[in-house]
């Protein structure tokens, strides 16, 4: 499915292989897990795709995720000739786009094994969490970074219904454009842990050859009916209230702790922002033994067997390929530069060296009155 959508829609191999991740992610819920060194992990992931508008960002998130669509678009008719009342929003469905945190919540307290938040635009998101003033912001990263290792998430309401999600389980797709980049990092996303939680993905890849083919119907038939043999397993497991623990054979479990071993020995000599990314990679890479197990698996429906050593192999890689994709979005932070806060460090380092508002006024055209107003606070 990636190649052929990479040679015949254009869609960057990249974007393509994040929503595949992102869809099974979805798929598999709390269903699936390992215990290691005495921790429970499971495979939910946030995914950010990064790009100019035209890069085949929206195809391919379509493409992976559409037995989840056709579920959703199935249960919303069911629910609609059964329940024409406010309950509408009590229907199970796998993703959400256009919610507000407590809707989004709530949806999440009535599927609790997943909730999928799908967004075309992720700047809203990320501006909606860099505003102070904006409540929703704080509670959007206050749900995700509780979510993304499985916390417990309690909503108090004086006039609504309270409840309790005793393990969420929330994921995320979405795009946003390489302009923003900037923004994803400013007031709280950095310092919060937040950025630290998504597995960027920038375009590495391009086909500017235009095809007169589509992708062969049996390619996307063989990618559903895998996706909808996940779906299936985890539906039978969350109807019985049940968790699998997939065991890992010793070789591979040799090789995660060596590669565990090699990252906690690395963060000590990385610069600040990697350091912190690292210690999220000794997250993730369970979440993608997880997923790379199951996708493997779904072919005969074998999720029960051993992780294999090949398994974790892949794991590794692809963990390594999303800390390469951090440091080239951090290389781009550093290109797009932000007017306000260039203007802010201006003035700053015109007060440490005593030079006069009307230089400033000089050099950046901006004017006495707002130059002033900034300068004394």
């Amino acid at each position: 499915l990636i190649e052929q959508s990479f040679e015949h829609k254009r869609i960057p191999k990249e974007y393509m292989m994040a929503s595949i991740l992102f869809a099974f992610s979805n798929a598999a819920g709390l269903a699936f897990k390992i215990n290691h060194n005495g921790y429970e992990n499971y495979p939910n992931l946030y995914l950010a795709l990064i790009g100019s508008r035209g890069d085949a960002k929206s195809p391919a998130m379509h493409l992976a995720t559409s037995a989840l669509t056709k579920f959703d678009n199935e249960e919303y008719e069911n629910n609609q000739k059964t329940n024409r009342g406010p309950d509408l929003a009590e229907r199970k469905q796998f993703l959400i786009q256009n919610a507000t945190i407590e809707a989004a919540m709530y949806a999440h307290y009535k599927n609790p094994y997943s909730i999928g938040l799908y967004v075309d635009e992720l700047f809203v998101l990320f501006e909606k969490m860099a505003n102070g003033n904006n409540s929703e912001g704080a509670q959007w990263r206050t749900f995700l970074l509780q979510g993304f290792t499985n916390h417990h998430i309690d909503v108090i309401r004086k006039t609504t219904e309270s409840y309790r999600i005793p393990k969420s389980y929330p994921t995320l797709l979405g795009s946003i454009q390489h302009q923003f980049i900037p923004k994803m990092f400013a007031n709280g996303n950095l310092e919060s842990g937040f950025i630290d939680r998504i597995l960027f993905t920038t375009p590495l890849t391009r086909n500017c050859r235009l095809s007169g083919s589509q992708i062969a119907s049996h390619v996307i038939s063989n990618y559903n009916n895998n996706l909808d043999s996940l779906l299936n397993y985890r539906k039978h497991m969350e109807s019985e209230n049940k968790e699998y623990a997939i065991p890992i054979r010793r070789d591979a479990e040799e090789m995660l702790n060596d590669y565990l071993q090699k990252l906690i020995l690395t963060k000590e000599v990385l610069p600040g922002m990697e350091e912190e990314y690292n210690a999220k990679m000794q997250i993730s890479i369970y979440k993608f033994v997880i997923l790379v197990h199951l996708i493997n698996n779904s072919l005969n429906n074998n999720y029960q067997c051993e992780i294999s050593l090949e398994e974790v192999d892949l794991a590794i890689l692809i963990n390594e390929f999303y800390f390469l994709n951090f440091k080239i979005v951090l290389g781009k932070k550093n290109e797009v530069v932000d007017p306000k806060i260039l203007l802010s460090e201006i003035i700053k380092l015109a007060k440490v060296n005593n030079i006069p508002q009307k230089d400033i006024v000089a050099l950046t055209g901006r004017s006495k009155g707002y130059i002033s107003k900034l300068y004394n606070s």
